[in-house]
Formats: C-alpha cells, structure tokens, sequence
C-alpha cells in the first residue's frame, strides 16, 4: 500500500500568530488531520532574528532569516504568510505564486491593497490565495461571501472590525475610562501594539472594508477609496451623552450600494442601544450584511487573537488540500471560468461616492458662551445650510469660564453643507469651541 504524500509547509513569520499555527501543525489534531489525506510537515520558518530565544518550533524544522531558502524550497508546497506589514511581503507572496507554492495569508493590508493582482497572477500560475484570516480573525465571513451569500444582491455592510478599538470604546463607555487610560489597559492585555496608530485612527478597519466590499460587491475596490476617521479624538462625556440620547458610539465600518455607486467609509458613529450592533463589546467583532434573499444577517465572535486567527488559517489550508486533491489540473477551483469570481476583481468598478455627498444624522457637542440668543445664533446659522435640530442638550453652566456644553442632534443632512456650517459656527464669538461632531446611524 503506497504511503501517504506529503504537503510541504513554509511558514512566514513566527510571532505570537505564527507560533500558534506552527504549533497546531506540529501537534496534529485529530480535528485538522481527519479532513486531510496528506501529512502535513513544516519544512521551514522565516523569522526575523536568528538569535532570539524560542522554545518552539520543534527540533527538525529549520529557522531561517533568508526567506529565498523558503520561497524556492521544493519541497515546500504552501506557505503561510502572517509577517504583518505591506513590504516587503507582498513581493514574497508573488515570488511565491510564481514558484508554483499555493499561499495562505492574514494580512488584510496586502490583500486591501494588492488582493486582486494576487489572485490574478495565482490564476496564471494554478495556485490558490486564500485570506479569511484577513478579516474578523475565526469568522467565516469573507468564505460566506464569496459561497453562502453568492446568490443575494447585497446592498449593505455594517461592521465592528477592529477589536483594539471595540474593547477601548467598551471600557470608556462602560468604565468611564479616558480613551489614554483604555489604550494603556488593552496594550497590558496584549489587546492592541506597541504602535496602535492604524487601529486607533482607523486605517485598520478601512483595510477590512476594502476586502469585504471587494467581495460582497463583485467590485474592484481601492484602499484608497475608504473614508476613515479614528477614535482618538472622543471623551467620556461623547457616550455620557450618547446615553442619555439612546445611543452607543461604535467604529463602525460601512458600505453601501446603490445603483452604480457604492459608500464606503470607517469612523465613530452613534447606533441605537436596540440595534444589533450596540452590544458588541470588548475584542469582539460583529458583521451585518443586508441581502435581497437572505435579508440581515449577522456574524458575530472575537476578532483578534492568536486563536481564532489560527482558525481561520487552518480552515484555508484545508480546503486549498481538499481543491488539490479533486482538480487535478492544479487550477483553483474557484478560477475555471470567466464567469467565475475573479472576472470582476479586473473588469467591474463602481463609482466611489465621495464623503461630501454623504446624507446622515450628526451628534455635534459644542462649548459656547452662557449667555441669552446663543441657541438661536446656532440653529439660524445651521438652517442657513439646511439643517435642522432635531434635539438639544444643555448642561448646568460652569460659571468660572461663562461657558456651557451644549450637544446637538441634527436631522439628516448633507455633509458638505454640515462642514460648510462648522467653519461658520467657528467665526461666532459665542462658539468657543467645537469639540466633536459624531456621525448616526441608522441615517
């Protein structure tokens, strides 16, 4: 009886990700090997520093600085990629593609920015990319998108994306932290970087949108086409006041279709207490799509962590094993036709709607002057770009500066004529500052 073939493994990058994984790989668990036919063995791993101390991987696997040992290696069939970072990985995923090694990767920067180039050279050279650990870590969303959902028009996507910044915005909301006080608590958990910037102001989360609006709009779409904004600039006293008018502020990650034109933004936003999305707490990352047949549904779990990514990476693995084993012709399988999904990463492209066009519901919390005609200096000037007050919110004064908070919820208005409105609410003598202006949602 002849043995059993073997799947060649290279495994970029040996952080706390990649450690998991190469762990899991080195254990064999029933639960990953009863779904796979080939033994699976890690031929060798790329890390940064030959010298650091680590207690794993095992005796056998080879440690490597020179990633050309792993790309060009014959006896590696696949590789998993969870570096971090744009370059120079996204140079080693396409030297990888052309050297016939099928790739698995959780870098939603190189797949925001470079995705559909990917998966058309892996196309040309019968190798698969797979990158559901891209988006929300262990949920299956980015493969219900691209199976499940196939057959809806999906006209929305509501998301809470980044689990750095949902824990922070948990802890200010309910713990009255300050947003430095949360960081500094969710780095002592291992819940954010050393250098949080791309989660906090945003840049994270837009990277996911671009992955998922790429797949539930059938579009190519740049990541330079996201809108995003951060959470550094919100106060205890933003959900204090979010309370009291019905609302919790989440990073809300959006994308809406209409017609030939798609939205596509990323900032704080105010959502209703009762809506799906309000308790979403912690690390954890929830996904809305609305679809013409299935209507709303909504994926939900941790979003980071070594885990679930892990998870989610393994899953690839199987099923790029389970293609090879059936398509002989060593063609992905989700690549026979021209029809097939990747047709429109190259040949389908929506209007991008700018954020100025945008038509919404606005939080604004201004500091003004305690003094008699102050309101109706604000509400002329805001109706002067047609915006109505839809609500008002003032506290006692503070009777050391004469000032007082006031907070404003709008109607729904155009952005453009919003924007235009602050910069002639800040010539006012009376409007001392403008401390934040909060996007609502539902519109």
């Amino acid at each position: 009886m002849p043995g059993k073939s073997v799947t060649g493994i290279g495994i970029l990058g040996l952080g706390v990700i990649g450690s998991r994984v190469a762990r899991i790989l080195s254990e064999q668990p029933t639960a990953l090997t009863q779904h796979i036919k080939d033994d699976l063995e890690i031929v060798s791993v790329l890390v940064k520093d030959l010298q650091k101390h680590r207690s794993f991987p095992p005796p056998g696997v080879k440690i490597t600085d020179d990633p050309e040992i792993i790309l060009n290696h014959p006896d590696i069939q696949l590789i998993i990629e969870v570096m971090g970072g744009e370059n120079p990985t996204v140079d080693y995923i396409k030297q990888a593609i052309t050297a016939g090694k099928h790739v698995i990767t959780a870098n939603k920067e190189v797949i925001a920015k470079h995705g559909p180039d990917l998966l058309i050279l892996a196309r040309a050279f019968g190798t698969e990319v797979r990158f559901e650990a891209a988006v929300g870590a262990g949920l299956p969303i980015l493969r219900s998108l691209q199976e499940d959902l196939l057959a809806n028009d999906i006209s929305s996507i509501h998301a809470i994306i980044n689990g750095t910044t949902n824990y922070i915005l948990t802890k200010m909301a309910h713990e009255n932290l300050d947003f430095d006080s949360a960081l500094r608590q969710a780095q002592e958990l291992g819940f954010a970087e050393t250098n949080p910037d791309n989660d906090v102001h945003g840049l994270d989360a837009s990277y996911k949108l671009a992955i998922l609006a790429m797949l539930a709009f059938h579009s190519k779409v740049e990541a330079s086409d996201i809108y995003y904004e951060g959470i550094t600039n919100l106060k205890v006293q933003d959900f204090e006041y979010a309370h009291e008018l019905g609302y919790e502020i989440k990073l809300l990650a959006i994308a809406k279709k209409k017609g030939h034109t798609i939205q596509l933004r990323v900032h704080p936003t105010l959502v209703t207490q009762q809506s799906a999305l309000a308790n979403i707490n912690g690390v954890n990352n929830a996904i809305q799509i609305q679809g013409d047949l299935v209507g709303s549904v909504v994926y939900s779990g941790e979003g980071a962590g070594s885990q679930s990514t892990a998870s989610a990476i393994l899953g690839d693995l199987i099923s790029i094993t389970k293609n090879q084993k059936i398509n002989k012709a060593r063609i992905p399988l989700n690549a026979l036709s021209e029809s097939d999904q990747i047709s429109y990463i190259s040949k389908k492209r929506f209007k991008i709607q700018p954020i100025s066009e945008l038509i919404t519901r606005y939080y604004l919390r201004l500091n003004v002057a305690d003094r008699v005609g102050v309101l109706a200096q604000i509400a002329t000037v805001m109706g002067d770009h047609n915006i109505s007050l839809a609500s008002v919110i003032q506290k006692d004064a503070d009777t050391k500066t004469n000032s007082a908070e006031l907070v404003i919820a709008t109607h729904p208005a155009l952005e453009v004529e919003l924007q235009a409105a602050l910069q002639q609410l800040k010539t006012l003598g009376s409007v001392k500052e403008i401390n934040n202006v909060i996007r609502v949602n539902p519109d």
